[in-house]
């Protein structure tokens, strides 16, 4: 179906998180694209409606220092859902270390994800750039490909409230478009868990596919 003509009254610099994905979900979704909506309605101001709900005001709070709890060497066990939005109840687990470091005045960091699969030795070796804009307080997160030298687009956008960090973005997995969320649980200087979600239904369910607890290394 033909996608509706909308203009997004966003600013060019500083944008905020609700903005952002707006934008993403007008910009990016190809023309004729549909929607997974239990109710059959495909439409992008759904869509774009959505995506609005899901994102908390901007912090009034500055938060350039809540990534810092993360810098350093970490053990990494992850738990990975296969075939997510399946209905698979198939998980595989993972070992090894997750590596971040700061950049640019603390307002970016890198982060370096090596781990292993015990029994079918599959690995997974991922970089990841944070940046951090002080006009909207929040955080951008990119995935980053280091053997092609690109950068995953959209980001995932959000920040940390009461030591909670939510983070979305709005893309196109295996033919539909879905919404992407992060979330940041009990971070400290010895632990943390991140846990990502996909959402085929406007955000009224997620589904868990990638589980990472971290564990500081002792020195």
């Amino acid at each position: 179906m033909p996608i509706p003509t909308m203009t997004v009254p966003f600013r060019r610099r500083g944008l905020t998180l609700r903005a952002a994905i707006l934008g993403a979900v007008l910009l990016a979704v190809p023309l004729g694209a549909t929607f997974a909506n239990p109710n059959g309605q495909d439409t992008t101001a759904m869509t774009a409606n959505s995506l609005l709900t899901l994102s908390a005001p901007p912090p009034q709070r500055d938060g350039l220092h809540d990534f810092d709890f993360l810098i350093g060497e970490w053990k990494a066990h992850l738990r990975k859902r296969l075939n997510p939005l399946t209905g698979s109840t198939k998980w595989v687990e993972y070992d090894g270390t997750s590596r971040t470091h700061k950049l640019w005045d603390d307002r970016a960091n890198t982060e370096e994800f090596d781990v292993e699969g015990p029994e079918d030795k599959r690995h997974i070796n991922a970089q990841t750039l944070r940046l951090y804009n002080p006009e909207t307080r929040e955080w951008s997160i990119y995935l980053v490909d280091a053997a092609k030298g690109t950068l995953s687009l959209p980001p995932t956008i959000g920040h940390f409230t009461d030591g909670r960090g939510e983070f979305y973005d709005y893309e196109e997995f295996n033919g539909r478009w879905i919404f992407v969320r992060y979330v940041w649980t009990s971070p400290s200087p010895n632990s943390a868990t991140m846990v990502q979600s996909f959402s085929a239904d406007g955000g009224k369910s997620w589904e868990a596919n990638w589980i990472c607890e971290l564990t500081r290394e002792k020195a």
